[in-house]
């Protein structure tokens, strides 16, 4: 399941928020009954560009995880996408 969010003056368009929803689920080889959302929001420091990201994996039988990029989702590239979901990748030991 994807959940798309646009929320305040966020611009992600809902096509850049599905794809990179698909790039995380690629990424991180996540089963069909994980939750992934994507939420672009508005953002008051300079150093995101206006807009940041937020991405939220659910999983069954583990904690919700997140993350979050400085950037907005159009901006979201390969090498940054992989360096925060890293954060993910290497936090395995929790469960609810």
């Amino acid at each position: 399941m994807v959940l798309l969010f646009r929320g305040g003056k966020g611009r992600a368009a809902p096509d850049a928020t599905r794809e990179l929803a698909r790039r995380v689920r690629a990424f991180l080889e996540l089963p069909d009954d994980a939750t992934v959302s994507v939420t672009e929001f508005a953002c008051g420091d300079p150093a995101c560009g206006g807009a940041e990201t937020a991405i939220i994996v659910m999983r069954p039988g583990r904690r919700t995880e997140h993350v979050k990029l400085l950037m907005p989702v159009a901006s979201v590239g390969d090498d940054a996408l992989r360096a925060v979901l890293a954060q993910i990748v290497h936090s395995k030991s929790g469960t609810s």
